[in-house]
C-alpha cells in the first residue's frame, strides 16, 4: 500500500491551500508531486500547497509552491491559514508569531480566525509605471509594477467583471519582461477608501482571492495618490482590510483564515 500524507485543506477568502505540518511528520518535499496534489479531479485541489517547517530565524518556515508545482516567495492569504494552523493545533500558543518564508520573515497577529494580521515588512516600495505590449492580443496594457516580496503588475480597470482577467492575465504574468513570472491584479476603484479586485497569479491562473495583490493593489492607488492609507478590497468571497502608512512602515493586512477538512492523502 502507498504511504499516507496527513493534510489540512484551508482557504483565505476562497483563495485555497493545502496545508502539511511536515514538523510532526517526515516529509521530503523534494518526492511529492505538487500537480498531483492540486488536482481537483485526481487530487485533493487547491491553488498552493504550504508546507511549515522549521526555522532557525523566526518561530517557523514557510514553504509555499503553486499548483504547477513552481515555487513562491510569499503568499498573504496563506500565511494567514498556516498562522491559525499553527495556533490551533497548539504548536505556538502565542498569538503573535513570526513566519519565515524565502521573501524574508512576516510578524503575525491573531485576533481570532476572522481578524489574522500579516505584517509585510517594506523599506522602500519600487514603483514603476509600465506599457507592456500584447501581441498575441493585439493590444497594449497599462499598469503598475512592483513587490510585496513578490512581484506584481496592478491594472486599473472601469468594471472587474468585464475584465480579460484569464486571457490578459496569462499573457502579462508570462511575458518576457517578466523571466520570474508576476502576478497580475485587475483594480476597480470604488472610492479612495475601497476597491474590487480580481488576480491572475501566476503557477495557478485566476483564484478567488490573493492577499499580497492586494496589498500591492493599494500601495500603488497610495503612491499614486488614488487611494487612501485604509482600504477595503473587495474579492468575491469576502474582504482584507490592508493599511500602509508610507515608506519605511509595512503593509498591513487583516482577514479570515478557514479550516476546511483534513485527512489522509494515498501517495502512490
Amino acid at each position: 500500500m502507498s504511504d499516507k500524507l496527513r493534510f489540512t485543506k484551508m482557504h483565505g477568502l476562497g483563495n485555497d491551500f493545502i496545508v502539511i505540518d511536515t514538523i510532526s511528520q517526515s516529509l521530503d518535499w523534494h518526492t511529492i508531486s505538487t500537480a498531483s496534489l492540486a488536482n481537483r479531479h485526481l487530487g485533493i485541489g487547491c491553488d498552493q500547497l504550504l508546507l511549515i517547517e522549521p526555522s532557525s530565524s523566526a518561530d517557523f518556515f514557510c514553504r509555499i509552491l503553486n499548483a504547477d508545482g513552481s515555487e513562491a516567495e510569499q503568499c498573504g492569504n496563506g500565511l494567514r491559514c498556516v498562522a491559525r494552523f499553527i495556533h490551533e493545533k497548539g504548536l505556538h500558543t502565542d498569538a503573535a508569531m513570526r513566519i519565515e518564508t524565502i521573501a524574508g520573515i512576516f510578524p503575525i497577529d491573531i485576533k481570532n480566525y476572522d481578524n489574522i494580521c500579516v505584517s509585510i515588512p517594506t523599506r522602500a516600495i519600487d514603483l514603476s509605471a509600465m506599457k507592456i505590449t500584447l501581441p498575441e492580443l493585439s493590444t497594449e496594457v497599462m499598469g503598475s509594477s512592483l513587490s510585496m516580496g513578490n512581484p506584481h503588475f496592478i491594472i486599473k480597470v472601469p468594471d472587474i467583471q468585464l475584465a480579460a482577467t484569464n486571457e490578459v492575465g496569462r499573457a502579462i504574468a508570462t511575458h518576457p519582461i517578466f523571466p520570474q513570472g508576476t502576478n497580475v491584479g485587475f483594480m476597480q476603484i470604488k472610492d479612495s477608501g475601497h476597491i474590487y479586485l480580481r488576480t491572475y497569479e501566476r503557477g495557478v491562473g485566476e483564484t478567488h482571492a490573493c492577499g499580497s495583490n492586494a496589498c500591492a493593489a493599494v500601495a500603488a492607488g497610495i503612491l499614486d495618490g488614488s487611494l487612501s492609507n485604509a482600504v477595503r478590497v473587495d474579492f468575491r468571497y469576502g474582504q482584507l482590510a490592508i493599511e500602509w502608512e508610507g515608506t519605511g512602515k509595512p503593509v498591513r493586512m487583516t482577514g479570515p483564515a478557514a479550516l476546511v477538512f483534513e485527512g489522509e492523502y494515498y501517495r502512490h
